[in-house]
């Protein structure tokens, strides 16, 4: 079992904290995490890949334990979030990884790749959204309707996405079995979501989410121009994200490798042997 380690760095003034492991000199992979968790949703898988690779899971600024300043301090985008991503991988000496993006890692990891085109070896997305088709309706109306008009009104249908039971419901809403889910999960996740100030926070980046379907036309050009491997896993009782977001890889991808499981939002809860097994067999043929 590889060691993993829990670490900080400072980028333009902020602290980061990551969790890695693996040789210092083996190909790198990066995992990018979602709402409303952390690298903590990477506990499990970590250890699975670092006896081939170095794997760096990074918490985003106001995520899990990095840095959480108030927006009246900070302005929170995904482009910012990249931002201080792309700066702890420089501070890293990274310079060529494959990322591994779910939910809100999905736009940080398309930034970082039109950013850098050249640094990506292969993209891993679990539930990561690339695509129109993939918006399920019913989960992103409370999105769209304060996107399209902020007030108190539609504030407060999104503070709802920030309560202990729409935690919870994230983690168990399509699993087959919810018994085989921790709560661990959504108890860790509501306690961080908890911290005075961190729903502006949030309403923050759900209004800034409005930047990212208007990426997609430039992400399918990456993904035809560059050949980039596609590996996409996905829940196909994910709330947010329905399977055809990992059909549509499909259309722009070189050779896309799709796998549908019965599961939801957080895939590697109640599939983590099934998505290790894909993903090691994916990244030493096609990374």
């Amino acid at each position: 079992m590889s060691v993993v380690h829990h670490r900080h760095a400072t980028v333009a003034g902020r602290e980061i904290f990551y969790r890695e492991a693996g040789p210092a000199d083996a190909p790198v992979i990066v995992l990018l995490h979602g709402f409303p968790t952390s690298s903590f949703m990477f506990r499990n898988l970590i250890p699975e890949l670092a006896d081939r690779y170095r794997v760096i899971a990074p918490d985003f600024l106001g995520f899990g334990y990095s840095d959480a300043p108030p927006v009246e301090e900070f302005d929170y985008t995904f482009d910012a979030l990249a931002d201080h991503t792309a700066g702890l991988l420089t501070h890293l000496g990274v310079s060529r990884y494959a990322i591994y993006v779910q939910d809100y890692g999905a736009p940080v990891g398309w930034r970082l790749a039109l950013r850098d085109p050249a640094a990506i070896t292969a993209i891993v997305t679990q539930n990561g959204n690339g695509y129109d088709a993939g918006f399920v309706p019913s989960g992103w109306e409370p999105v769209w309707a304060y996107q399209r008009e902020q007030n108190p009104e539609t504030a407060a249908a999104l503070r709802e996405f920030l309560s202990f039971e729409a935690t919870r419901h994230q983690y168990l809403a399509g699993v087959p079995d919810p018994s085989v889910v921790s709560p661990d999960t959504w108890h860790h996740d509501y306690a961080l979501l908890s911290r005075p100030g961190n729903d502006a926070v949030q309403l923050k980046l759900f209004l800034d989410y409005a930047s990212n379907p208007k990426l997609y036309p430039k992400l399918h050009d990456y993904l035809r121009a560059s050949g980039v491997p596609v590996l996409a896993v996905w829940g196909d009782g994910d709330p947010f994200f329905g399977p055809d977001g990992a059909r549509a890889f499909a259309e722009d991808a070189v050779d896309p490798e799709i796998h549908l499981f019965e599961g939801g939002h957080f895939l590697l809860e109640s599939a983590l042997p099934e998505v290790t097994e894909l993903m090691r067999d994916f990244l030493a043929r096609r990374s």
